[in-house]
């Protein structure tokens, strides 16, 4: 059997992971086939929170609003234990800002489905009922071997990308072992629910020997319910035991419809130590597998593939050497032992099996209702955990260390989150084009206007940067006219300039996923390079231009539309 042409990137897996591997490859200029065993999409759903960090990685990649559009905003958690209300715990992101302050419940298939279309306008369709069997590797490429309607096709890629899931073929065959342990086994179910309730929090309700959960779809009257401890027969009267088990431990009658879909599994919490092997990687459940306590495994799984694909991409297009696919494993692997142990730690809490814990309940939340600060301390700790806005890498190979201490107004350190600085009010112009700026699929060296003029100054050194590596790196001069620097980006006010910490001459390099690289007082051709060294063969950039040239309309790249901040 003959397919298209040879492939760069070969993705296996539909999901949010896959979908958003082959998304952010296709986006970047990589030729893609994105490939599935499944015959058709899912029609049942697992996940159902997308958290602030996903969705600014959504907006990076175009998609957010069309997402946002088909879910509920969740800002709250209640409790209840043995039909009393014990505590409400509103969402506080005050010390984490975003654009997006809240959880996104929404269906993975929808999740799903908005992916697809994106990947579709990028000429990417997904391969539904082709299975990969085998492959092998050499230094130079990857040969698979597939099936599809009982026909065989060998196929020839440079990289091929596991996000096959939690039986994925792909770590199989590369010999990676699931270490870990099998946990509890759970039930899940989505259901019309009759409840005077309101639908703007998540619940959770224990009955004294039992925990259940409770989370509002869009849909109104609609509900993913989630039972700790089906017990046997569990098949049997869903609706009717579901009903049973929320009404005592909510205090008030609970009618529960018959559920669309339930789901009985024995979780895991298990990961690789590895994600990478030659030029075979995976991400999602296909490199760990948890509870879904505190609905992780989606927004871990499309935060690695957003993190890969910009690499696989730069290495592919030579722009950066093949170390630079060595950080993929080195970032992701501690966040995902990070996040085994903070889902252990979640599904202990959602769980309550120890007595003395449940008769103890009332007392503890009565103290955190009445004592603000507690809540607040409570309120910022689960959502730290959640949102995933306080992952950083500050001691990745890619991040240049502050050459001195970092100090509150400094604007966000190496390693953090560029939108952890304080520009989420779209009101203001300069926020505007900051965040379009971070749809822009390259990296950006972002310069504060002033100091010292062209020749070997700051914006002598910006403009170098922005005529040699202009294909993957982004220029901007934040404040002033095109005499301080390449491309200029509105900040009227300074607003953007405060908020980063970029006084006049200071500058930030900050990779194509949001997070700060490296910053400095002055930029220098040394300090650029130092901070570029890590992406390997990149060039030592030249000395100054014999003159400035008219760098005000940067030279095109890739950028989705559709989505606003």
């Amino acid at each position: 059997m003959t397919g298209p042409a040879r492939p760069r990137a070969v993705v296996v897996g539909a999901g949010p992971a896959g979908l958003t591997a082959a998304h952010e490859l296709a986006r970047r200029g990589v030729t893609v086939r994105l490939i599935d065993a499944a015959d058709a999409p899912a029609r049942t759903s697992r996940a159902v929170a997308v958290h602030p960090r996903t969705l600014e990685t959504f907006a990076q990649m175009g998609i957010a609003d069309a997402v946002i559009a088909r879910g509920r905003r969740n800002r709250a958690f209640t409790m209840y234990a043995g039909g009393r209300r014990l505590v409400r715990l509103e969402a506080d992101y005050s010390t984490m800002p975003t654009s997006h302050p809240y959880s996104l419940v929404i269906a993975q298939t929808d999740t799903e489905e908005e992916l697809r279309r994106a990947v579709a306008r990028h000429g990417v369709d997904v391969e539904w009922g082709t299975r990969l069997t085998s492959f092998e590797q050499d230094d130079q490429r990857v040969v698979l071997h597939l099936t599809r309607d009982g026909r065989d096709e060998r196929v020839e890629t440079s990289w091929l990308v596991g996000c096959d899931g939690g039986h994925s073929t792909v770590r199989k065959l590369l010999g990676l072992q699931l270490l870990g342990e099998t946990s509890e086994t759970w039930m899940l179910a989505d259901a019309p629910v009759d409840t005077d309730l309101p639908p703007d929090t998540i619940y959770w309700a224990h009955t004294g020997s039992q925990a259940l959960m409770m989370v509002p779809y869009a849909r109104d009257g609609h509900w993913r319910l989630l039972d700790t401890a089906p017990g046997p027969g569990a098949a049997g009267d869903v609706a009717g035991r579901f009903a049973a088990k929320l009404s005592a431990g909510l205090g008030r009658t609970v009618r529960v419809g018959e559920p669309q879909w339930t789901s009985v599994f024995t979780f895991q919490q298990r990961m690789v130590r590895r994600m990478q092997q030659g030029r075979v990687f995976v991400a999602g459940d296909a490199a760990h597998v948890h509870s879904p306590a505190s609905g992780q495994g989606m927004n871990t799984g499309i935060q690695e593939a957003y993190n890969l694909a910009w690499k696989l991409a730069q290495v592919e297009q030579s722009h950066a050497g093949r170390a630079l696919l060595d950080t993929y494993s080195e970032e992701r692997v501690p966040i995902g032992e990070a996040l085994l142990g903070s889902t252990r730690t979640a599904t202990r809490l959602v769980q309550l099996k120890n007595l003395l814990a449940s008769l103890a309940l009332p007392a503890v939340f009565t103290v955190v209702r009445n004592v603000p600060r507690l809540r607040r301390a409570i309120q910022r700790k689960v959502l730290g955990g959640m949102s995933g806005l306080r992952i950083g890498y500050p001691t990745s190979s890619l991040t240049s260390p502050s050459t001195r201490r970092h100090a509150p107004g400094d604007g966000p350190a190496p390693g953090e989150r560029l939108t952890a600085a304080d520009v989420h009010d779209p009101r203001l112009p300069g926020v505007r084009a900051l965040h379009e700026e971070l749809r822009d699929p390259r990296w950006s060296l972002l310069l504060a206007a002033g100091g010292t003029g062209p020749g070997d100054g700051p914006a002598g050194v910006a403009v170098t940067a922005a005529l040699q590596y202009g294909q993957w790196l982004s220029v901007r001069t934040l404040g002033g006219g095109r005499a301080d620097g390449p491309a200029p980006l509105a900040d009227p006010g300074a607003a953007l300039r405060r908020a980063l910490g970029l006084r006049a001459g200071r500058w930030l390099l900050v990779r194509p996923d949001g997070y700060v690289a490296a910053r400095g007082d002055t930029l220098t051709r040394p300090a650029l390079e130092q901070s570029l060294a890590p992406l390997g063969p990149t060039a030592p950039l030249a000395g100054p231009p014999r003159r400035e040239p008219d760098l005000a309309h940067r030279p095109p790249a890739p950028r989705p539309k559709e989505d606003r901040t």
